[in-house]
């Protein structure tokens, strides 16, 4: 599942940088759809027609994929098809997506209705969609690296919403000769929260609905900024652990990251926010506890849910202090009926709510009313 993929062992929590494009309008450059931070995708409208460009789907892709989004009524005969990977006919009436984080969007902009099929319907958390999994609305399609293709093929929606880490997926390639359009959605593959939540406006214009996509992500961006600014008023900063081993490796994000970024906004004192690389840091327990004994707070250890979990896996865990005085905290815990990770489905989505949870258990004093969405005590 997309989570695994991305999510893999490291500390995950997600970020934001405060810099971004300055705003202007809704739309600019003319016809351009305005993003602030995203930069994985644009669209211009150009003779009644929206041209969607996907320009980073993944790590280090080398191409970008065009489609042509068209009204039912379009009738510009000198529409060449030959220069986009498809031609989409908008809005979208029925849809297949690939990942728990795109269904967040379907959600907030109405259309969770649409939704036809998807690949792991039990990682699905949401109420709603559940009740429309349950109800037989929305198909079970296996597993994403692997789809039913013949199930999907029955379905025929009107395109499919995948993602991948290369583009080598063999079943989005059987999908896509049959003639039914695959976007890959790179919101994973952004430099911030903000920036993937976005990427509501990609769904807002499969939908004609980028009015709507806009005033939600401008509230997102808005309760955000102003979390931020809220936990820059914290009068200390606590030391700051995440992660846990796999095998006999560590993984932690490096100081340069999206994830050390976010914890920068929610004003924390994160022990490896002086490094850079290229991905997580691959570090090994005598590095990590020497640096990090002492740490206060020890957030997201991996897919462990207690204490017990935890030490059981490596006895040295037990000799951390934020071990000892339990303040460790994790999101594997909120899950919903099914077992599906919320934070895996909505943190994409909802990053003014992740940063919310953060200040909750880092600054308690700052939001002593707030329940955390997704953050819990480890058991």
């Amino acid at each position: 599942m997309y989570h695994i993929l991305i999510a893999g062992i490291a500390c995950l929590l997600l970020s934001c940088k405060t810099d971004h494009k300055t705003p202007t309008s809704e739309h600019q450059q003319g016809d351009e759809l305005e993003l602030k931070y995203a930069e994985g995708f644009s669209i211009k409208k150009t003779n009644s027609k929206q041209i969607l460009t996907i320009n980073n789907p993944w790590p280090d892709a080398n191409q970008e994929y065009r489609f042509a989004l068209i009204p039912e009524s379009y009738d510009d005969i000198s529409l060449d098809i030959d220069e986009f990977a498809a031609v989409i006919v908008t809005p979208i009436q029925n849809i297949v997506v690939t990942s728990t984080t795109h269904i967040p969007a379907l959600e907030l902009l109405g259309v969770e209705q649409t939704l036809v099929g998807f690949p792991g319907t039990d990682y699905v958390s949401s109420e709603k969609t559940r009740a429309r999994i349950d109800g037989g609305n929305v198909r079970e399609l296996g597993k994403n690296e692997g789809i039913n293709t013949e199930v999907l093929l029955e379905l025929r929606p009107d395109i499919v919403v995948a993602f991948g880490i290369d583009g080598t997926n063999s079943s989005m390639k059987t999908i896509e000769k049959s003639g039914i359009p695959v976007i890959y959605n790179g919101d994973w593959v952004e430099k911030s929260p903000l920036a993937k939540a976005e990427w509501i406006k990609f769904f807002g214009a499969l939908y004609h609905k980028e009015k709507e996509a806009a005033t939600i992500f401008n509230q997102i961006e808005h309760d955000y900024i102003e979390a931020k600014s809220m936990a820059s008023k914290a009068t200390s900063k606590p030391t700051v652990l995440c992660g846990a081993m796999h095998k006999d490796v560590w993984y932690l994000p490096n100081g340069s990251s999206p994830e050390a970024q976010f914890l920068k906004d929610a004003n924390t004192n994160y022990i490896w926010s002086d490094t850079k690389s290229a991905g997580s840091l691959a570090l090994s327990f005598e590095a990590v506890f020497e640096k990090a004994k002492d740490a206060q707070l020890w957030l997201s250890p991996s897919y462990y849910t207690s204490y017990k979990d935890l030490e059981a896996s490596n006895v040295h865990y037990a000799e951390f202090d934020a071990f000892q005085n339990k303040n460790i905290y994790t999101f594997s815990n909120t899950t919903g009926t099914t077992g599906g990770v919320l934070y895996y489905e909505m943190g994409i989505a909802r990053p003014d709510l992740v940063l919310k949870d953060m200040i909750k258990v880092c600054h308690p004093e700052l939001l002593p009313d707030y329940k955390t969405t997704f953050f819990k005590p480890l058991n």
